[in-house]
């Protein structure tokens, strides 16, 4: 009968125990890890979760400072410590209520996985059941792995490495023991202990833990003093968060992986430095161009030559707007356009000295004006991209065709619409930031047309690749000669054109301002040290902005973004000979 009784009432409480079907994804659905280039996990919903890790890919003192403040007789037990529960039992009685659990770290895995933190005799009892479960399905090292990679750590990190990106800004794989204490001690009390926010009390459990650690034989006397004097240095990365960035990925992967029911592990192309380098260049630019554009907003995108988003910025500030302009604002590139006009004089055979007329032209009932009203008669290729001519770019579009300046610009990867008409040249068709730099990319790799792109690899979380980018450069934009050619003119916009504010010392910098009509948007798109960078200015409600142009607030907000992203480079000085 005490045996009918125990089996009825085991039944009672496992009538409602979780699926165990599908341990390894986390509790609340799919869930997907976005990592950055590096590595280090973004922030999703004030939450980041490091990438999964296997115990084999970590230090021995890693999984050796868990075990010994979490449970120092895991691989000696059946899931369930005996002695730990009747001393639990005891205490709880005591006090009347459930005041300690005796949980070994295969229960703590099982409530973490799937129950919920309530302190219920019924809870306790699933707890048990679960953890003999896990020690009857699963090895101790499988067992210890899945612990390390759901633990929460505090500070919104799940997970061993996003823990140790979080506080020590590098992989798991790399955390020194004093650094692996430290995350240890923070299993009692996380978001209590977080060193970011309690580093005298997470510094005292760190060498709590190094204490146990002797104590369990994982560590001598004199290896754990050595490590108690060396202080525990803090690098936690500001930038990890990207809100702008983090959108738009989240959206490129429900587009790659359709309906997947899995949870997802994104390999991104997300560059931590350059986004700190963007960010406070892209602040840094708008407090120098002043009261100008002190109303208008912004968006700035940073490529690799092959097409990969390494930094993104799609607005002044994420928490008063969540309207991307780097990705979804379509706005007139103005003169940004006109290279591709060039470039289609280059492949029919001109070169950046070749002429020009710029004087007032008129195409049917359309009379064009150059800015202010100025022309400068005959002129070079050069002369008039690097001065922004509208009326000799114009001859030059009609001298090779809008058929060919709309397919050269399609070739180079211009994803929007191209008009027909002759205002074609002067960028009326509307595009966004991302688009007009995927177009600028053949400048920066010697002629090859790229697709923006932000995804890398994504696997689910037991390491099945669903997802893989193979290759980066689709097809032949322009031939090199031609590119070359450009590219001479789109220096001589930034040495002595329209563009001086975005000029770096030490790089070529190559670029093009572009101002829309009655100056409602401002552009500096262009490249330098292997990287494009496009930066617009305008107002969300399509206003004018007075006399910004491109050439203004938008070439010293690219300015300050680049001269934080490149490496500095040594500029000799001139000397003179006698």
């Amino acid at each position: 009968m005490a045996l009918i009784g125990a089996a009825a009432v085991f039944a009672f409480i496992a009538r409602d125990l979780p699926d165990t079907r599908e341990l390894w994804r986390s509790a609340g659905g799919p869930k997907i890890t976005l990592l950055a280039a590096d590595g280090a996990p973004l922030t999703l919903h004030g939450a980041s979760i490091g990438a999964p890790v296997r115990l084999a890919d970590l230090p021995a003192h890693v999984p050796h400072a868990v075990l010994a403040v979490e449970d120092r007789n895991f691989y000696h037990h059946f899931g369930v410590n005996p002695v730990s529960v009747v001393r639990a039992a005891i205490a709880n009685i005591r006090s009347g209520d459930v005041v300690q659990g005796g949980s070994t770290l295969t229960q703590q895995l099982a409530k973490n996985v799937f129950l919920s933190p309530d302190r219920t005799l019924k809870r306790k009892t699933q707890e048990l059941m679960l953890a003999l479960w896990l020690e009857h399905k699963f090895t101790k090292d499988e067992i210890l792995t899945l612990y390390l990679n759901r633990v929460y750590f505090g500070a919104g990190a799940y997970g061993i490495d996003a823990a140790s990106f979080r506080y020590f800004g590098k992989p798991a794989r790399s955390l020194t023991l004093g650094e692996a204490a430290v995350l240890a001690g923070l299993l009692k009390a996380p978001s209590r202990l977080a060193p970011t926010n309690n580093p005298v009390d997470a510094g005292k459990r760190g060498r709590r833990v190094i204490e146990q650690m002797v104590a369990a034989g994982f560590l001598t006397e004199a290896k754990a003093a050595a490590v108690i004097e060396k202080p525990i240095m803090l690098s936690g990365d500001r930038f990890s968060a990207a809100p702008y960035f983090v959108d738009y990925i989240l959206s490129e992967v429900r587009s790659a992986t359709g309906a997947v029911d899995a949870d997802l592990v994104v390999h991104t192309t997300f560059d931590r430095r350059l986004q700190s380098a963007m960010e406070t260049g892209f602040d840094a630019g708008f407090a120098r161009a002043g009261d100008a554009i002190s109303n208008a907003q912004g968006a700035a995108v940073v490529l690799g030559a092959d097409g990969a988003v390494r930094a993104m910025v799609g607005g002044r500030d994420y928490a008063a707007s969540q309207f991307n302009r780097a990705t979804q604002a379509r706005r007139q590139p103005g003169s940004a356009f006109k290279p591709f006009v060039f470039l289609a004089a280059a492949e029919h055979g001109a070169a950046p000295l070749t002429r020009v007329d710029d004087s007032p032209l008129r195409i049917g009932k359309w009379a064009p004006d150059n800015y202010n009203s100025k022309y400068y008669g005959d002129v070079s290729h050069a002369a008039a991209l690097a001065l922004s001519l509208n009326a000799a770019t114009l001859r030059v579009q009609e001298n090779v065709g809008r058929a060919s300046v709309r397919r050269i610009a399609r070739s180079a990867g211009w994803p929007a619409a191209l008009s027909p008409g002759p205002a074609l040249g002067l960028g009326v068709d509307a595009i966004s930031p991302l688009g007009l730099a995927g177009a600028y990319a053949p400048f920066a790799n010697g002629g090859y047309r790229v697709a923006p792109f932000t995804i890398r690899r994504i696997e689910t979380s037991d390491g099945a690749v669903i997802f893989q980018r193979d290759g980066a450069f689709e097809d032949l934009a322009a031939s090199r000669g031609a590119i070359a050619s450009v590219n001479v003119m789109l220096e001589g916009v930034v040495e002595w054109g329209t563009g001086k504010a975005a000029a770096i010392p030490g790089y070529a910098v190559a670029g093009k301002t572009g101002t829309s009509q009655n100056n409602r948007d401002a552009w500096f798109a262009g490249h330098a040290g292997g990287l494009v960078c496009v930066v617009w200015v305008g107002r969300d409600d399509n206003r004018p902005m007075g006399a910004v142009t491109g050439g203004g607030a938008p070439a010293q907000v690219w300015r300050e973004i680049m001269v934080r992203t490149l490496p500095p480079r040594y500029v000799a000085p001139i000397q003179a000979t006698l």
